[in-house]
């Protein structure tokens, strides 16, 4: 199978379905082994790789008005935070996507809407985003509903702080890897025993180095996944505007 090289820019999205603000965004992820988390997706999705390893990513940020392409939005109940746990896929036809395990919101509205329509593990939070000083974030998760995701029960929650730090330059040893972990214009999931894909279209991330200051979480182990072994690589973002098309069947 060829599989589609990783890019800094995607595929637009000319019909989208769906118009939305990623911003104030930290992703912190870890490496596991390919076959952990091939555990977790379902058959006809294969586990991308980078160096060997499958990358787990935890990824709080600040959801902007979501909103139809007529301009129409839910006002003040269309942005909200968000954290999610993702990994990242390969599908039959090689093209490369986001698979979420998990993505914790605090309107309940929107977790029922993306369940039914999308096929997303969405769940029901109660969340925040600090800034303590200019140069430092804090994000607090607590999940209210439901308590775990698949087969687990473990409930989650999180607490992340990061200091922002240096622009990750285009020659920075590690971009591949930055990368590999944040261009995604795809995204996988499954509705009904079928396999499903939407676009996603957006600008090149800003990326910039992240200092963790405090984590503790339990999101990880609420998605089934064991507790990651090694130092997370932790990168911030300003955000983004974001363009998602309809989703289709995987054929």
């Amino acid at each position: 199978m060829n599989i589609e090289p990783v890019t800094v820019s995607g595929p637009a999205v000319t019909r989208p379905v769906m118009l939305q603000g990623w911003y104030d965004l930290t992703s912190i992820h870890w490496r596991y082994e390919p076959e952990v988390v091939q555990r977790l997706l379902p058959k006809g999705f294969t586990v991308d790789v980078f160096d060997g390893s499958a990358w787990v990513g935890l990824i709080p940020f600040n959801m902007r008005r979501i909103r139809l392409p007529n301009g129409w939005s839910a006002g003040r109940w269309s942005s909200f935070p968000e954290t999610n746990i993702r990994t990242y896929i390969v599908g039959p036809d090689g093209r490369r996507a986001v698979w979420f395990c998990s993505l914790d919101i605090t309107r309940l509205a929107p977790t029922l809407v993306a369940r039914v329509s999308y096929g997303l593990p969405y769940c029901w939070a109660s969340m925040t985003i600090e800034h303590p000083s200019p140069d430092v974030v804090t994000y607090s998760s607590k999940r209210r509903w439901p308590r775990g995701v698949g087969a687990s029960n473990a409930g989650g929650a999180s607490k992340v702080s990061v200091r922002v730090g240096e622009l990750l330059g285009a020659d920075a040893p590690d971009r591949e890897l930055c990368d590999f972990l944040s261009a995604r214009w795809a995204l996988g999931s499954t509705f009904l025993g079928k396999l499903l894909w939407a676009q996603v279209d957006h600008p090149p991330w800003e990326l910039h180095r992240a200092e963790i200051l405090e984590l503790d979480e339990c999101l990880l182990r609420a998605a089934g996944l064991p507790d990651p072994v090694g130092d997370p690589i932790a990168l911030w973002s300003p955000g983004v505007e974001v363009r998602i098309g309809w989703p289709h069947l995987v054929r």
